[in-house]
């Protein structure tokens, strides 16, 4: 079961890498299109900013998923507290995921449940009843990202726990390699 969450969690940074970088390009496309119309044919389409808006979304949330499992966020306390021995580490590791915990599960469970209870008042149902004008697309799959970034967080925080201290923690790397 270790080596499942430790592999499923390297396989989801790869692809949330992947549609990151594919997300950024195709913000780039649509925003120079829109440039190039407006300033070049004073005629710019009435969908490159809705596109480029909801790939912006995407990004940022995926991008918070690759900075989480590289632990290049910034992350709690480190900058409070100097390295501590091990039980002051454990401490504020636990302290670290508390803080992880209470934020990402009731917006996992707001996401699919609504504040009265009932999977039809939850945020992605309500989202399914609104269209994007300019695309003619159900809000819900440019809101579909918002609990997928944050179970792909709380997957890489499990195998966080999982792995082996010395093969995730980069102070330790970055020492190993002097």
């Amino acid at each position: 079961m270790r080596n499942f969450i430790l592999a499923l969690s390297t396989g989801l940074h790869e692809v949330s890498r992947r549609v990151a970088v594919f997300a950024v390009c195709g913000m780039f496309v649509t925003v120079m299109i829109q440039v190039v119309a407006r300033y070049g044919f004073s005629a710019p389409p009435i969908w490159t900013e809705d596109v480029a808006r909801y790939m912006m979304v995407w990004t940022g949330l995926l991008g918070a998923t690759l900075s989480f499992k590289t632990r290049s966020d910034a992350v709690l306390m480190q900058s409070v507290f100097p390295p501590a021995p091990n039980v002051l580490g454990l401490l504020a590791t636990a302290i670290q995921s508390a803080a992880v915990i209470v934020f990402i599960l009731p917006v996992i469970y707001f996401c699919f449940i609504g504040l009265r209870g009932g999977f039809a008042k939850g945020y992605l149902a309500r989202q399914s009843g609104l269209t994007a004008d300019t695309l003619g697309i159900s809000m819900v799959w440019i809101a579909v990202i918002v609990p997928i970034a944050m179970i792909i967080i709380l997957i890489h925080l499990v195998a966080r726990w999982l792995a082996d201290p010395d093969e995730d923690d980069p102070e330790h790397a970055e020492a190993t390699l002097d």
